[in-house]
């Protein structure tokens, strides 16, 4: 997508809406299965943006930190009650530029994948494995799946996402199998204007996930469909892996 910048996906126009966006229904099991793995001890979540799930499982008594690079997105989060109690270091989360190390270091909604290239993302991986304490869990949300791929008619799609009388928000996206990424944008349509908010990713199958984490002296402990640990199979249509020191 020419003159994208991963900025523009998290810019103060997209950190106004998103929480309204990005409800999905799941939020109390993925809080819940987060603290179960934390154990008490603390938590760091890279790309923590508006404090979707920071703010919940900080609740529960576990010392949350995150890395976030958008201003607007911490804005927001830090304009919640308990925002302010949150420590976030500002910069690139495949970094991981933080002191000390956690119990569970965790990434959702597929936003390990706004790492564009297989480089960083392994990198991310090995910077995270630095900081997880003794039997420490790095939980990550997002792979490819027969589900998702189910869905393209030629490698894309267009979908609608809300329809009203004088508004609309639809979602088109196209993937490039040779390269792995993907390109998308969120259009909306009102009486007032049009919004884009575009969305560059490179995607990874599960199996390329645990292979980076192989490099990074991670292995697998566990794979679920959701987060209500539903069995993952083939049509799943969500990934929540459990990497821990091999």
């Amino acid at each position: 997508m020419e003159g994208y910048e991963p900025v523009m996906s998290f810019d103060a126009a997209n950190a106004e809406v998103y929480d309204d966006l990005a409800q999905r229904g799941d939020e109390a099991a993925t809080v819940a299965f987060l603290a179960e793995l934390a154990a008490g001890g603390p938590a760091l979540e890279l790309a923590i943006g508006t404090g979707r799930i920071a703010l919940p499982l900080a609740a529960t008594g576990v010392r949350v930190d995150g890395i976030d690079f958008s201003a607007p997105m911490v804005a927001k989060l830090r304009a919640k009650p308990g925002g302010g109690a949150i420590d976030v270091t500002m910069g690139d989360f495949a970094d991981v530029a933080v002191d000390g190390t956690y119990a569970l270091i965790y990434i959702v909604f597929n936003s390990f994948f706004n790492l564009l290239s297989q480089d960083d993302q392994i990198r991310c991986f090995e910077n995270v494995a630095s900081h997880l304490g003794d039997g420490g869990s790095f939980v990550m949300e997002g792979g490819c799946t027969l589900a998702f791929i189910d869905r393209m008619r030629g490698g894309q799609y267009v979908e609608a996402e809300g329809i009203a009388i004088d508004t609309v928000r639809f979602d088109l996206l196209r993937l490039d199998p040779s390269t792995q990424m993907l390109y998308e944008n969120h259009v909306h349509v009102a009486r007032d204007g049009v919004t884009f908010n575009p969305v560059v990713q490179r995607y990874a199958w599960p199996s390329e996930l645990d292979l980076m984490a192989k490099l990074a002296g991670l292995r697998l402990q566990e794979r679920w469909g959701g987060w209500n640990r539903q069995a993952f199979t083939a049509n799943s249509d969500n990934v929540v892996s459990v990497y821990r020191r091999c």
